[in-house]
């Protein structure tokens, strides 16, 4: 099993905007339900191929993007 950041949004627009941002910045990743063990906003987040939450936080921040929380979680049978 492999761990994947999931960012997650208090809006839908919030998660469309961020897309977008991430589209155009080629940072790999794609919107996805929001996992059961999470309890946030929309109903949408973020799943990245990357599990750096780090560099991650900083897109956010640099892209002056609006989130709710980020943290890993672990998928079973994905690799993507």
């Amino acid at each position: 099993m492999r761990k994947f950041a999931v960012i997650a949004f208090d809006t839908t627009t919030d998660a469309i905007i961020l897309e977008k941002y991430f589209k155009n910045n080629n940072i790999s990743g794609r919107l996805i339900p929001i996992p059961e063990i999470i309890s946030a906003g929309c109903g949408l987040a973020w799943k990245s191929e990357s599990d750096d939450i780090e560099n991650l936080k900083k897109i956010l921040h640099e892209g002056n993007l609006k989130w709710e929380l980020i943290e890993l979680v672990e998928f079973k049978g994905d690799t993507k």
